[in-house]
């Protein structure tokens, strides 16, 4: 509630170089390692994850803000990514192909080096895993940033690789904000950078990589569209319109915020959805029930109010929320908590419904036709994520194929399981997180080609 947890120095030139420096001599030992021995430490690391996920989730809860429920389930996400990259890594492998007179070429996967990851206060565990299990899976190092406003629980995942037996330095820990983060970007020694962040940082981080020819992979916001057929299972579109709107406080790049929904069903829909709103149990994180917790700060806490206000003035209708909530609890009472908002009345182009708000805010858009509201959900400089719901599986392929997004979902929202690549399209950056295709964005392809005859000259 507004306290401080600790006073941690940034990390400086010095720091930095000291971070990439012990990585790449941790990077010698690692990527001479076979898949399979990478494997068994991977699974280690996992293993110590899962046996300490209370005390991990409840560190995460103080970190973020978000309800011990959710954090439980960000920490088995991330073991899960863990194993997920153990299995692949002693699958890595390049390809034979046999060419005329007996002689051969090959390719090899060979690791880039020491990787950065930068990563957001949100999800501040498990981005760190899902960054760093294919890095090491594909046997590089890892220097992480995470975010200066949740910089605790990356230090714990530091310290477990380490018991789980990577080479000493292999992931380090960096902290700070911009400064120590241009410092990690325009660190020669530095193969690959890999944030998730706000877009305005991410053009950023694009720019400075491009000065050492480094690649990117960026995973920045969105302004999802989910779009609510009127033959949807009614209950069942009630709850991913909650799911793809609330989770962790609204704070997710991913979140459907523009939910699109048929005009037949539009009353009966937004009824619902403000009774489920109304009922959501916000306060103390730590408490099993609570079902959200406390805004990341003050600042990103008036930010949000802001967008409410702003939202009233252009003509949407708070249909309930939007206010700050004050706990019973006196000790809570200092605490960035607010009710999570359900607007109506909602327009195109209205500034809610153009930018990420990234708080507990959802904005209710009537539609009559499929071929309108495909064109209004593409209408947007972002394409993280989709979502559709309906009974109709034709219309629903139909309609996931025409919207301009890297991840969609059908009659579910933010789903993301290890096995399937997550990442955006347009705004929303590029590059992939997760599934196999993580894989190619921590490695580079070494063509090697053999001639088993005499060498054919023109000379």
């Amino acid at each position: 509630p507004g306290r401080v947890l600790c006073k941690l120095p940034c990390s400086g030139e010095k720091e930095v170089d000291l971070a990439v420096q012990s990585a790449k001599a941790a990077f010698k030992i690692w990527s001479q390692m076979s898949g399979m021995e990478r494997c068994r430490v991977m699974l280690e690391a996992a293993r110590i994850i899962r046996e300490q996920r209370e005390e991990i989730a409840t560190m995460e809860t103080i970190n973020n803000g978000k309800s011990i429920f959710e954090a439980r389930v960000d920490i088995d996400i991330s073991w899960q990514t863990l194993e997920y990259y153990a299995g692949l890594a002693g699958s890595l492998a390049g390809e034979h192909i046999q060419l005329p007179g007996g002689s051969f070429g090959y390719t090899r996967r060979e690791p880039l080096g020491v990787c950065v990851g930068i990563g957001a206060w949100n999800y501040p565990f498990q981005i760190a895993c899902w960054k760093s299990g294919p890095a090491l899976a594909c046997g590089n190092a890892m220097v992480f940033k995470p975010s200066p406003f949740t910089p605790i629980s990356v230090v714990r995942l530091a310290e477990i690789f380490t018991e789980a037996g990577v080479p000493k330095g292999l992931f380090n820990v960096v902290q700070g904000g911009a400064a120590t983060g241009q410092l990690l970007c325009q660190h020669p020694d530095v193969a690959k950078i890999s944030f998730t962040g706000s877009v305005p940082t991410g053009m950023k981080i694009m720019e400075m990589a491009a000065k050492g020819i480094k690649p990117v992979t960026l995973e920045l916001g969105g302004k999802s569209p989910l779009i609510i057929f009127s033959d949807a299972d009614l209950e069942n579109a009630v709850k991913g319109a909650l799911m793809a709107n609330f989770l962790t406080q609204g704070e997710v790049c991913c979140n459907g915020t523009r939910v699109f929904v048929e005009r037949k069903i539009l009353d009966t829909f937004t009824k619902e959805v403000v009774k489920r709103t109304q009922k959501i149990k916000i306060g103390d994180p730590l408490l099993e029930d609570t079902r959200m917790g406390a805004l990341i700060n003050k600042p990103h806490l008036n930010r949000v109010q802001g967008f409410i206000k702003q939202a009233k003035e252009q003509g949407a209708e708070v249909l309930c929320g939007g206010d700050l909530y004050v706990p019973d609890d006196p000790k809570l009472k200092n605490g960035y908590y607010m009710c999570p908002c359900v607007l109506g009345n909602c327009k195109d182009d209205m500034t809610c419904v153009k930018e990420e708000i990234f708080g507990p805010v959802m904005a209710i858009l009537p539609f009559d036709t499929e071929e309108e509201v495909v064109e209004r959900a593409n209408t947007t400089k972002f394409g993280l994520a989709g979502g559709v719901f309906t009974r109709d599986i034709q219309k629903a392929h139909r309609v996931v194929a025409a919207l301009k997004a890297g991840m969609c979902f059908i009659n579910n929202y933010n789903v993301s399981p290890v096995e399937l690549p997550f990442g955006g399209y347009k705004s929303s950056g590029f590059g992939r997180e997760n599934g196999r295709a993580a894989i190619e964005y921590y490695s580079q392809l070494k063509t090697v080609c053999v001639e088993m005859g005499d060498v054919e000259s023109v000379f």
